[in-house]
């Protein structure tokens, strides 16, 4: 059996989960299917994959192969493209990470136009809310918050976002004011892991150099987003996201920010490419065509949320 078909094979199965998926993908028949991802685990002697009647996971040998076979493939398919004198034509697959929420709303807008112009691309969009090894798992492109560590990768800026307090009109008119971050203590708080189950930290006050932490027992722990801005939304306490979270809810007036002058620095959002993935055709393509749309939104987020921030001063959350 060819080696790299069965790749194709057993990465199809990982993407669709299950062998039946990837028979229908491939249009294969389940024992073909099931023989590929054989073939493999008997070259590499190891299970790659556990597998049901009804799903499969991959083991931690398969999850290394699987990015393995990523890696191999895409490079197999840009050095099909660079043979065949087509480096201007983007074609192929177009892999993209980035947080979910920010993914979902807006990185999704932009892919589907992009494919619109772009008919030989096909693309894949990995919404995870933790960090990706762009390397290990066969990334083209990443979406980041975070300050960046010196690496091999190139980064294109194209703004940034801020760690916001916020919390309903309704919620700041039955409650006591909050005038500093050691008032949110007397407050019934929507915690999130990302950012902080039990205690909230700021900057340290004017004249100290000491960083403030806000301890609290959450009166609601959530593990997504939108059950925490939707829970705010709804006047049941206060809550702590990106900027970006909650730019709808703060246009409208569902939401409103609290503690701006109290706030973190905000943290640079960037597109980010292993070395020499700009060089290909698709990643390149994609690249040009989104950062102008994504560096608009955030300018506009950003422009907003000042504004926001500076209509409520002197009101309830005063700040």
């Amino acid at each position: 059996m060819d080696r790299i078909d069965a790749m194709k094979v057993f990465v199809a199965a990982v993407d669709e989960g299950s062998l039946a998926g990837a028979g229908r993908k491939l249009r294969r028949s389940p024992a073909a299917v099931s023989r590929a991802v054989a073939f493999l685990e008997h070259h590499v002697g190891a299970e790659l994959l556990h597998r049901t009647t009804r799903s499969l996971k991959l083991s931690d040998a398969g999850q290394r192969y699987a990015a393995a076979c990523r890696r191999i493939l895409s490079e197999l398919e840009e050095a099909d493209i660079s043979a065949g004198g087509e480096r201007s034509a983007p074609r192929g697959t177009l892999t993209i990470t980035a947080p979910v929420v920010v993914g979902e709303d807006l990185l999704r807008p932009v892919l589907d136009a992009f494919m619109t112009e772009h008919p030989a691309v096909v693309a894949r969009l990995v919404m995870l809310d933790r960090t990706v090894n762009l390397i290990d798992e066969g990334i083209d492109v990443a979406l980041r918050i975070a300050h960046l560590a010196d690496s091999n990768f190139v980064a294109i800026k194209l703004g940034e976002v801020r760690r916001v307090v916020a919390a309903s009109p309704g919620y700041l008119a039955q409650h006591p004011v909050i005038g500093e971050p050691a008032d949110l203590a007397k407050h019934q708080i929507i915690a999130m892991t990302h950012f902080g189950l039990d205690s909230w930290s700021f900057p340290p006050a004017v004249k100290s150099k000491v960083a403030r932490a806000v301890q609290f027992t959450p009166r609601l722990v959530v593990n997504t987003v939108r059950a925490a801005v939707a829970s705010a939304s709804e006047g049941h306490g206060i809550t702590r996201l990106f900027s970006y979270h909650i730019a709808e809810e703060i246009r409208d007036g569902r939401l409103q920010i609290l503690l701006a002058s109290d706030e973190h620095p905000p943290l640079p959002v960037h597109l980010l490419a292993p070395q020499g993935r700009f060089d290909v055709p698709k990643v390149r393509a994609f690249v040009d065509f989104a950062t102008p749309r994504l560096k608009r939104y955030f300018e506009r987020l950003s422009r907003e949320a000042s504004q926001a921030s500076r209509s409520r001063r002197g009101r309830v959350s005063a700040e």
